[in-house]
């Protein structure tokens, strides 16, 4: 039974647990985002909470081990809700008769007060060794592998700033440790024998200097060298904001991961190699991680993202059907327009929305908005997408996130940036006749009187910015159909 399958790391260990011949039971509070996953035809999918008893209950029930991969990242009231969310699982495990569970936590010092979220972390480790059943905790510093956060943050301060201030915490030493060590170690923990109970430090083989990483990143990306100067004032909190600016992480995943990185991250034992063997190559080391990382992220071949998991505060429920919704105000704006490429071309257009190719209307806009939103600790525009050409439902796209995909006819994005209420982007199309008929819908639940300003502030600007969308990614599919005909090709 995995926990947070729809994460990075849950998405990633539920292939690597079936190409073992495990039989894998998902637990997701929204399984549509599970729905176009290669995988999810092979496991068994069910809806629940973590931090309801019955849903747990139920979703253990039948399992020999748990794997706990979640971790709430709330700016307020998170360690109650994973210590909730930990106390239940381990009580259900314990009475369900499992055989083990399996927990991934931080690498952090002993005798040193943590951070919030590394205290809860180690929190939710102490709470699942306790419970009765056999537990395995394996705790890791910074992962380093296409799409997860820390690798995100890396890549993205080293890439965009040649010259830099940093806080002094870049001289700590911390032990990296490549996303397929990490998954070899946590597959492997399912068949650990039942008298193993421990928490188990994993790493790879270099133990560097946060500054050290970004200088190896730099070198093997071809890039010049950084030059860092580091200062004593930059705080953790002012250093998130910091990364907020520069990188697609918002500051919201920031600070934890920064707060991780203000004391040594390195294992104090290695005993999991016992019980673990390396493959025949070894484990990964960082260069070699770096460079496998950046490979698939060339090649846009990225398994699972940090942006795949609910970001803190961002709007989860789904658009209200209307018209029969009562539940308050709700605003469109509703634009339709005929055109005589083929439907699959229109369609191509619109889901390659998004990322380097833009929203095909009023960039500056855009970009302002973007940057708006990232001052205030909102994700903005960089998080870009996973694939350049296909989405998946949960997939993020810029500030948006696929809330449902009906391959070839519809598109519907929330929105998950800073604003005094929640929005919807509707992109539909079909045949009307002999053809094909695109349909635009933004939809806006305003939330008090911010929300009802917020929506007649920027009503004038629609035409521009809805109404130029419409317009050219008509005009996009229109032209590649020319140049499809032009060239001989059929339209799929």
């Amino acid at each position: 039974m995995v926990t947070g399958a729809t994460g990075y790391i849950g998405g990633r260990l539920v292939p690597a647990l079936l190409a073992e011949g495990h039989r894998v039971r998902c637990l997701a509070r929204h399984p549509d985002k599970l729905r176009d996953v290669p995988w999810a035809a092979d496991v068994e999918i069910v809806q629940g909470d973590l931090t309801s008893e019955a849903d747990i209950r139920a979703a253990v029930a039948g399992c020999e081990v748990l794997y706990f991969l979640v971790h709430s990242l709330q700016q307020h009231g998170f360690a109650a809700k994973d210590r909730r969310a930990a106390l239940l699982s381990a009580q259900a495990a314990r009475e369900a008769g499992l055989r083990r569970i399996v927990y991934l936590g931080g690498l952090h010092p002993v005798r040193t007060e943590l951070s919030e979220h590394l205290s809860s972390r180690a929190e939710v480790g102490e709470i699942l060794l306790r419970s009765g059943v056999p537990c395995a905790v394996l705790q890791a510093a910074v992962i380093i592998g296409s799409g997860s956060a820390s690798f995100e943050m890396l890549r993205y301060l080293t890439e965009r700033l040649p010259l830099m201030i940093a806080p002094k915490w870049i001289h700590n030493r911390v032990q990296p440790i490549a996303i397929a060590d990490v998954l070899r170690y946590l597959v492997g923990a399912a068949t650990l024998p039942t008298t193993v109970s421990r928490t188990f430090d994993i790493g790879g083989p270099d133990v560097l200097s946060y500054l050290e990483m970004m200088h190896r990143y730099a070198e093997v990306a071809g890039l010049p060298q950084r030059r860092v100067l580091p200062v004593p004032l930059l705080t953790p909190k002012l250093s998130s904001h910091w990364v907020n600016l520069v990188t697609p992480v918002p500051g919201s995943l920031a600070t934890p991961l920064i707060e991780s990185l203000i004391h040594d991250a390195v294992c104090r034992e290695d005993d999991i190699r016992q019980l673990i063997p390396d493959p025949k190559e070894g484990r990964r080391d960082y260069r070699r991680a770096v460079s496998l990382a950046l490979e698939k992220v060339r090649a846009a071949d990225v398994a699972t993202r940090w942006s795949g998991a609910s970001l803190p505060d961002a709007p989860s429920d789904p658009l209200p059907s209307d018209p029969a919704w009562s539940g308050g105000s709700m605003f469109r704006d509703q634009r339709e327009r005929h055109t005589t490429a083929p439907a699959s071309e229109v369609w191509r257009v619109v889901e390659g929305i998004g990322g380097e190719q833009g929203w095909y209307s009023f960039p500056l806009a855009w970009a302002i908005r973007g940057w708006a939103d990232r001052l205030m600790g909102g994700v903005g525009l960089r998080r870009g997408r996973r694939d350049p050409s296909r989405l998946q439902t949960g997939d993020v796209l810029d500030w948006w996130r696929v809330e449902d995909l009906q391959r070839g006819r519809l598109l519907r994005l929330r929105a998950e940036m800073r604003m005094p209420g929640r929005a919807w982007l509707e992109l539909r199309v079909d045949l009307n006749g002999s053809r094909t008929r695109f349909r635009q819908r933004a939809v806006f639940l305003p939330h008090g009187l911010a929300g009802y300003l917020y929506w007649w502030l920027l009503w004038p600007f629609h035409g521009i910015v809805f109404g130029g969308m419409l317009r050219n990614i008509l005009l996009a599919a229109e032209r590649n159909h020319a140049q499809r005909q032009a060239a001989g090709e059929r339209t799929p």
